[in-house]
């Protein structure tokens, strides 16, 4: 690592720390020439997963996105926001970790509603009824059915 002092490239590091819930390694580093300290922050290089959605356009991944809609079916339920975000780290670290580069938004949108359903049942009808599209209340009660017939 290059020192921003002297711009050495040998440094020693002095302390090394976890931050942001282990998501980022912060190091404290000593300069091997000038001797001054200096901080830096290492991250996982990810490669970006591409959404293709139904009419065929794609876009990076957006868990921003994805934790929108879910904390929309979940408003005004007993669930707590520290859940919902895990179900969204869930969904982004399946797909981060697969080996494909793009995903469809009815991979994203299935793999929600099946969280959901554990999690919540009314934010999962909530959830669907967004996500399918319900066009009128057969299809609703279709999917209400469906539901209480797992039980």
């Amino acid at each position: 690592m290059r020192c921003p002092y002297c711009l050495y490239e040998e440094s020693k590091v002095i302390d090394s720390r976890s931050a942001d819930d282990g998501e980022r390694i912060r190091r404290r580093r000593e300069c091997a020439k000038c001797g001054k300290r200096f901080t830096t922050h290492e991250t996982v290089e990810t490669i970006p997963v591409i959404v293709v959605k139904n009419d065929k356009s794609r876009e990076p991944f957006d868990r921003n996105k994805l934790l929108s809609g879910l904390i929309k079916a979940c408003e005004k339920r007993p669930v707590p926001l520290e859940k919902i975000e895990l179900i969204a780290n869930q969904i982004e670290s399946r797909f981060q970790s697969s080996l494909e580069k793009e995903v469809t938004s009815k991979e994203i949108g299935e793999l929600a509603m099946e969280k959901l359903k554990d999690l919540d049942e009314v934010a999962y009808v909530r959830f669907a009824s967004v996500y399918r599209q319900f066009k009128d209340i057969q299809t609703f009660m279709a999917e209400l059915d469906k539901l209480l017939s797992e039980k």
